[in-house]
């Protein structure tokens, strides 16, 4: 947990000062000040809007208990059990199966799940993924993971400038989205860069063995996997610059392996996460 933090807060550290070292450079002391600027700005969309910001990109909206008594009696027990603060839970209406958690501490932590996940998985293969996202938040995965989501969306968002630029008499209402694209060409891989950099892929293995520990059913979660991956291909989320920035945080990467999509993926193959669940249930005496 320890580590995850100064994980989150070496990654800021580094870019800000990344940032300031190039402004400088590029504007001498009026490229500083712009620099030191914009190094604020970006904190505070870190702090204020980090936890939030895959919340919004997936359209997800707080449910109470009584919508959905079974999620939070499901999160409840496994939370209790964990010795972890009940997260508050969203829902995404999205027919993609994926589920993540986000928040800077156990305590201001959430808990998203999409319509289509609900669908999908039986009661016990939930709780594996229900287990998966809690363990994620206890050992503060999702600090380092909204840290690198804040940054890489400010650096994504600056392809909106296309929108402001001046294009003289133009009147051809496609050039903005053209010089949006190519801008994205260029920014999208320094965005995945900062995921990469903060974004372990090992959490995911250490998410599944802890989840799978805390259920005792390293199996189910198994099979939610295998049918998250099968729904996601089915049903891939849109390649929007939101929820590419933010994709790192959900259990299965929800875009097709292809193109600037991958170089976002910052999870291990499922199939190879679904092998060692059943080596720990071979082990464990479960199969």
């Amino acid at each position: 947990m320890q580590l995850n933090t100064i994980r989150a807060a070496a990654l800021l550290v580094g870019v800000s000062a990344l940032v300031v070292v190039a402004s400088w450079i590029a504007g001498g002391v009026q490229g500083l000040q712009i620099g030191i600027v914009a190094v604020v700005g970006l904190t505070a969309v870190v702090f204020l809007f980090g936890d939030s910001l895959a919340l919004r990109a997936m359209r997800a909206r707080p449910v109470s208990e009584i919508e959905q008594p079974d999620l939070y009696r499901i999160v409840r027990d496994l939370a209790t059990r964990a010795r972890q603060p009940m997260p508050r839970l969203y829902l995404s209406p999205t027919s993609a199966p994926n589920a993540f958690a986000t928040g800077r501490s156990p305590r201001c932590a959430a808990v998203c799940c999409t319509t289509g996940l609900l669908r999908t998985l039986n009661e016990r293969e939930l709780r594996g993924v229900i287990a998966h996202e809690l363990a994620h938040v206890r050992n503060r995965d999702t600090l380092v993971c909204s840290v690198a989501g804040a940054i890489a969306a400010a650096i994504t968002s600056l392809t909106a400038l296309a929108l402001l630029l001046p294009l003289g008499d133009s009147e051809d209402e496609d050039v903005p989205s053209v010089l949006g694209a190519l801008l994205f060409l260029v920014l999208g891989p320094m965005a995945a860069g900062v995921i990469r950099l903060g974004v372990r892929r090992s959490r995911e293995y250490h998410a599944d063995r802890a989840a799978a520990e805390l259920t005792g059913d390293p199996l189910a979660l198994a099979a939610a996997l295998r049918k998250i991956d099968v729904g996601t291909r089915t049903h891939p989320l849109p390649a929007e610059r939101p929820l590419l920035a933010t994709s790192h945080l959900m259990i299965a990467h929800p875009f097709p392996q292809r193109g600037l999509n991958k170089l976002f993926a910052a999870h291990p193959p499922v199939q190879d996460r679904i092998r060692r669940l059943r080596s720990l249930a071979e082990r464990w005496g479960s199969l």
